[in-house]
């Protein structure tokens, strides 16, 4: 079976570079699964969890925080906010994340101008809520 490249970029460098024969990746239009020699195509993507499959019961996770997806000539490229693999997630700091926003949230319920506080703490705990769901897939 063939394979295509994947590249994940976010703004401080390159994090993924592997050969895959499937990915699996959540778009703003919903869910996208590419195979070798898939047609070209740009999307933006959601915050959530990027599936790669390698080889036979080899997937790597990656926790990609929006961005843009890319298709062509047989490379997938992810430009990403911020992005981690599954082995470099801190599960302690993305529990403490989960923790903050959540404050947040219940504080900016409280307050009067609560749409821009309460928008910003709902994206924090949905990256925090991301990282957590990754890294629980090595587990």
């Amino acid at each position: 079976m063939s394979t295509f490249m994947v590249n994940i970029v976010t703004p401080d460098g390159l994090i993924y570079e592997h050969e895959a024969k499937f990915l699996v990746a959540n778009t703003q239009a919903g869910s996208l699964g590419i195979l070798p020699k898939h047609c070209p195509l740009i999307a933006p993507l959601k915050i959530d969890a990027v599936r790669i499959d390698r080889e036979e019961n080899v997937n790597d996770w990656v926790a990609v925080n929006g961005g843009v997806i890319e298709v062509r000539d047989n490379v997938v490229s992810i430009v990403a906010n911020s992005a981690e693999t599954e082995e470099n997630i801190d599960i302690s700091r993305a529990e403490q994340a989960k923790k903050r926003a959540e404050q947040k949230i219940e504080a900016a319920k409280n307050e009067q101008n609560q749409s821009i506080d309460m928008a910003r703490a709902e994206i924090a705990l949905y990256r925090a809520l991301n990282r957590l769901n990754v890294a629980n897939k090595r587990r």
